[in-house]
């Protein structure tokens, strides 16, 4: 289960020294929450789609656990996908909203919570969220203002802005390939 304490500025969140723990550490909504350690299926569904988006993709660089600022947030999406042209040349966090984001829902984590870091990701710059419910085999879908749309196995998955188009079934197939 997460811990949360309550009341953090983002100042004293990034000055904390066990900051860069792992599983790491996310301010949201003013409260420090440690992630959850990722199971079997969900390290392989993200390394997996990491490399696959890197592999079709020129105009971006997806990146798995980079922390973003996006005052008063600081989330670490499982993924996030960024225009090579945004990617600054020095180490460190990401200042600003990734153009596309992916969460993969651990069985013990709040569908609400994710929902909530989405949210303010696209309401700060993001173009596209991904939710993705290894569980229920489904993926809900942000673009823009738009309202979420869910996707299940049957469905193909154009992400646009990106110049992608997948069969859902292909994601969560990444889940058990071993490379």
């Amino acid at each position: 289960m997460a811990l949360a304490l309550t009341s953090v500025t983002l100042e004293d969140f990034l000055a904390h020294p066990d900051l860069e723990e792992s599983p790491a550490w996310e301010l949201v909504d003013g409260r420090k929450i440690q992630k959850p350690m990722p199971t079997l299926f969900h390290s392989r569904l993200q390394r997996n789609l990491v490399n696959w988006l890197n592999a079709h993709g020129e105009a971006f660089e997806a990146i798995q656990e980079l922390r973003c600022i996006i005052p008063p947030h600081s989330p670490v999406p499982d993924i996030v996908v960024i225009a090579r042209d945004r990617i600054p040349e020095e180490d460190g966090p990401f200042y600003g909203a990734p153009d596309w984001l992916i969460e993969i829902r651990s069985p013990d984590q709040s569908t609400l919570s994710l929902q909530a870091k989405i949210l303010h990701c696209l309401q700060n710059g993001t173009q596209a969220a991904w939710l993705i419910d290894l569980d229920r085999q489904q993926i809900w879908v942000w673009e823009g203002d738009e309202l979420p749309t869910r996707y299940t196995e049957d469905d193909r998955l154009s992400v646009p802005g990106f110049g992608l188009d997948v069969a859902i079934a292909d994601i969560f197939s990444l889940a058990h390939q071993r490379r």
